[in-house]
């Protein structure tokens, strides 16, 4: 994706500090950049940061300090409201909320995919191709006249998911997007996000789940509880280092006796054994 001609990185987050109003810190100190066809995850504990840090990126929150820039431009108030560069980086990024309520608010599915094209001005007959091809890549033709708030949990997120591929984006922010999901629609989800992926979509996904993280991502950037960015490496590598994800808060250690002797070992990473990044089996 090149949001602004010229860059090699598609964002840039380069010192950014994030404080919500009333002092709360967010985040502390962090930079890093991301590049077009990545896919990366956003690590943490509960509370360090990430979804902060996906808000950023989507220029829904803006930093206290430092920088964040798309394709070298960057993200500000005045910058997103500029009638060239705003819709060009709303049409091109999308986000995925982990409340699906939160991004579904239109009486029908079918006019939950519209409403989207329709804010770029395309003529209808370009709405109803992109929404036909949207509703059969998702395999959600038969919920078009369904209320999207009588629907399952999966159903519900792979229309929020719907709603934002029928823009045509070319980067995909997710937050948490298997959280709340059984096993058979984190399958679903995982393998058309492996898709999207395949198709040279970015991908870039707040998590803390370590067991699905090897099928969400190739490179994690890990948040500490103090906000600040503790690893930038390979997903296998931050998956062997146990002394990392103890001090993260994403593992931790239990305790076990045997006779009068007490033994302390840290919790185990189950990953998914992986083939051609597919997902588990439902």
């Amino acid at each position: 994706m090149a949001l602004v001609s010229g860059s090699s990185a598609l964002f840039e987050v380069d010192g950014v500090s994030f404080s919500h109003p009333g002092g709360t810190r967010c985040l502390e100190d962090v930079s890093f950049s991301l590049h077009s066809g990545e896919r990366v995850a956003l690590l943490g504990a509960n509370g360090s940061g990430k979804s902060t840090l996906l808000h950023l990126l989507d220029a829904l929150y803006f930093p206290t300090l430092g920088i964040v820039r798309a394709g070298g431009r960057e993200l500000t108030e005045r910058s997103v409201e500029d009638s060239t560069f705003g819709p060009w980086f709303r049409k091109e990024v999308g986000f995925l909320f982990q409340n699906s309520d939160a991004q579904l608010f239109c009486a029908t599915v079918e006019e939950e995919l519209a409403f989207g094209p329709l804010q770029l001005r395309l003529q209808k007959e370009e709405v109803l191709q992109r929404m036909d091809e949207t509703l059969a890549l998702l395999e959600i033709g038969h919920l078009r006249t369904r209320s999207p708030q009588a629907l399952s949990g999966g159903e519900k997120k792979r229309v929020a998911l719907a709603s934002l591929l029928v823009m045509g984006p070319s980067v995909l922010l997710l937050d948490e997007p298997t959280a709340g999901l059984d096993p058979r629609s984190q399958s679903v989800l995982l393998e058309i996000l492996n898709q999207l992926h395949q198709a040279g979509m970015t991908l870039i996904t707040a998590t803390h789940d370590l067991t699905l993280l090897p099928h969400l991502a190739d490179r994690a950037l890990v948040l500490d509880e103090a906000h600040h960015l503790a690893q930038d490496a390979p997903t296998d590598e931050v998956l062997a280092s146990t002394e990392l994800l103890l001090t993260v808060n994403l593992i931790h250690a239990f305790s076990h006796r045997h006779g009068t002797v007490t033994h302390r070992h840290p919790q185990p990473v189950v990953a998914l054994h992986d083939h051609q990044a597919a997902p588990p089996s439902p």
